[in-house]
């Protein structure tokens, strides 16, 4: 395997497995971030990424879906490296909420139809497929009657249902998101879980950073932690009190997720925020 992102060496992983990452390290301004991440999701998992505030999880979803450059290592999506990948169709990626969409004056309609924009060409009309999954988004997430209310005007809770629509107008294979249910009401939270519940059932894989899992834990078929840049777990589910019980979240470490890198010019628009 070659050591660079760019990489161009023949693939073993099969075109089933949606994401694998081999010993994969990230940096940020020139500080390591990631150390020699491996993480293999197939076809079907719920995933869930959790571990303390800055230990790595958000920088590593980020880093699946090619938002930070690997410094070292290789990501391979439905076995492709990053690369040599150009089917974003396949892959939705949900942004914190609070990097998405603020102030941005739209329509929740508008919001989510820019989730079909790897389905069609800039400045197209929408085609009567389009509305159709947008439709469908909205209707799983429970957002259908507001539809044209601007988002400025949503609760945090039903913001984050707008986002996930968007990224499920797209009928990806590839489901991440990062901390959707942070700063969410429990009704809201339940209702992200019962929509995630139908996409499960419907086959999508699911990969998702969560610090507690609340109504989320029953939809979870394995847990990754991560500490410092590093898996400190990769196993059945957790419980929170299990997380809590074994250091999982205690204290802050030295990476920060915070730290948005420069945007990666490969990776297209749509899988950008906002």
């Amino acid at each position: 395997m070659t050591k660079s992102r760019n990489g161009s060496g023949n693939s073993t992983v099969p075109a089933d497995v949606p994401v694998q990452l081999l010993r994969g390290d990230v940096a940020l301004s020139g500080r390591p971030v990631l150390r020699e991440v491996d993480l293999t999701v197939k076809r079907g998992e719920f995933v869930a990424l959790m571990g303390a505030n800055g230990s790595g999880k958000s920088t590593l979803v980020r880093t699946l879906v090619g938002l930070n450059p690997l410094s070292a290592g290789r990501l391979e999506l439905f076995g492709r490296a990053l690369a040599g990948f150009h089917d974003w169709s396949r892959v939705g990626y949900v942004p914190q909420r609070s990097t998405a969409t603020g102030g941005v004056p739209a329509s929740v309609w508008e919001v989510v139809a820019s989730g079909r924009l790897t389905h069609r060409k800039l400045l197209r009309p929408l085609r009567s497929a389009d509305r159709a999954a947008i439709r469908a988004a909205l209707e799983v997430v429970g957002m259908d009657a507001y539809a044209h209310r601007g988002v400025a005007q949503l609760s945090g809770g039903q913001h984050q249902r707008v986002l996930i629509a968007r990224a499920l107008a797209g009928r990806p294979e590839l489901l991440l998101l990062d901390e959707p249910t942070a700063g969410v009401d429990l009704p809201n939270q339940h209702a992200l879980a019962e929509a995630l519940g139908r996409l499960k059932a419907d086959g999508a894989t699911i990969v998702l950073v969560a610090h507690e899992l609340g109504p989320l834990a029953p939809l979870v078929d394995r847990a990754v932690v991560m500490r410092d840049g590093r898996k400190a777990y990769d196993g059945p589910p957790l419980s929170d009190a299990d997380v809590h019980a074994q250091g999982f979240d205690a204290g802050h470490v030295h990476c920060d997720d915070a730290s948005a890198p420069k945007p990666n010019a490969a990776v297209p628009t749509p899988l950008k925020e906002l």
